[in-house]
């Protein structure tokens, strides 16, 4: 990844508030996943290189137990992808940092994620203070994750349908992010990205990818390689190119 960084793995609002009618035992759960949160960003993502205290902050608040099968959130702050049923996974949480890091975006900006997945990228984004639009292929996990961002506040805009021609009608976005491997950038996607807007994905197929990041210029795209990555595929239009 970056520097002596393992090769990273992947599958996508407040501050702890512990309710006078939680039970004890879920009251005891939520400052135990506190800590975990805690634990996870100082060892894991901290010490190894993300830098951007806004997104240490984003992950530190935002529940991914919420975000995985109820048999697995004693592993939710455990950095490695967890699945989520439909062949998907839940990405590790350092790829969505770094990812999140190397978007650049600030509050107010306008993101377009594709591939919602469970929905965790999303909420980072969303606590990064961004409005988000997500667009999942899987009508089922649209719809899950679509419930599972608003129980918990999140106010993010999903919709089921193909991530590889975006959201035209609420384009331009300041930011794109990828959370599935694509052979090339779609370029329906780059024709939503704002000049000098970033789009941050895995770029590669079975004989390897690579995190890219790309900026728009008035002349094309800029492509900055970040590291090696692993991540599912990416399905429906662009596997038809």
């Amino acid at each position: 990844m970056t520097g002596a960084r393992r090769t990273a793995w992947a599958g996508g609002v407040a501050a702890l508030v512990l309710s006078s009618c939680m039970s004890p035992g879920a009251a005891d759960d939520e400052a135990r996943f506190a800590r975990e949160r805690e634990r996870l960003v100082a060892r894991d993502l901290r010490g190894e290189g993300i830098r951007d205290e806004r997104v240490l902050a984003a992950i530190g608040a935002v529940k991914r137990h919420e975000f995985v099968p109820l048999e697995l959130r004693a592993q939710a702050y455990v950095d490695r992808p967890l699945p989520i049923g439909d062949g998907q996974t839940i990405s590790q949480p350092y790829v969505v940092a770094l990812m999140s890091e190397r978007l650049a975006v600030r509050p107010g900006d306008k993101v377009l994620e594709v591939g919602t997945g469970s929905g965790y990228q999303a909420a980072v984004l969303a606590q990064l203070g961004c409005r988000v639009f997500s667009v999942e292929i899987l009508p089922e996990l649209a719809d899950s994750a679509r419930q599972r961002l608003h129980r918990l506040g999140y106010d993010v805009a999903v919709r089921a349908g193909d991530g590889y021609f975006g959201w035209p009608e609420e384009a331009p976005f300041d930011g794109i992010i990828i959370t599935a491997a694509t052979p090339q950038v779609p370029e329906a996607l780059v024709g939503q990205l704002r000049e000098g807007g970033r789009i941050v994905l895995p770029l590669g197929g079975d004989d390897g990818q690579r995190l890219v990041v790309g900026t728009r210029t008035a002349t094309g795209l800029k492509l900055e390689d970040v590291g090696g990555v692993a991540f599912v595929p990416m399905t429906g239009e662009v596997r038809r190119k």
